[in-house]
């Protein structure tokens, strides 16, 4: 009598292994994939230079400033403070409230958004993001 059953289970036990594996560096490729073509690699903030950013939630959507809070911080901006927006807003929009316009486009570039000259010197900020129902959070991070 021949022991066949024990090797099959270890045939099994291989194949779901590379499977399983396999599925997780799917994953990731899938989650870089994403995450590059989400903004340009270079809208991030210049190394060395504090860009101090509010980011208000103007939808009905919550969490949403925290999720732009991650985003913006893994971009190297200096976010201070967030929040919600009393009233809602269909489009997201980046205020420049300092006078460094080319801060807030940076900014509006790694949201896909729009800019828009607002200073405001009795802020101690230099650019307030608005968030609207068309931004879209990049997926987050798969930790296994």
């Amino acid at each position: 009598m021949t022991r066949t059953g024990p090797r099959y289970g270890r045939i099994i036990l291989a194949l779901l292994l590379v499977v399983g594996i396999g599925w997780v560096g799917w994953r990731e490729w899938r989650r870089q994939a994403a995450l590059s073509s989400y903004a340009p690699a270079d809208a991030r903030a210049p190394e060395g230079t504090r860009i101090k950013v509010e980011v208000l939630n103007g939808t009905r959507t919550k969490g949403l400033a925290r999720r732009a809070t991650i985003y913006l911080r893994d971009r190297g901006f200096d976010v201070v403070g967030s929040g919600t927006n009393t009233e809602q807003r269909a489009t997201t929009v980046v205020y420049n409230r300092s006078s460094h316009p080319e801060w807030a486009r940076l900014v509006a570039r790694a949201l896909n958004a729009t800019a828009v000259n607002r200073p405001d010197s009795s802020r101690y900020l230099d650019v307030t993001v608005i968030l609207g129902a068309d931004w879209r959070p990049p997926p987050l991070p798969f930790h296994p």
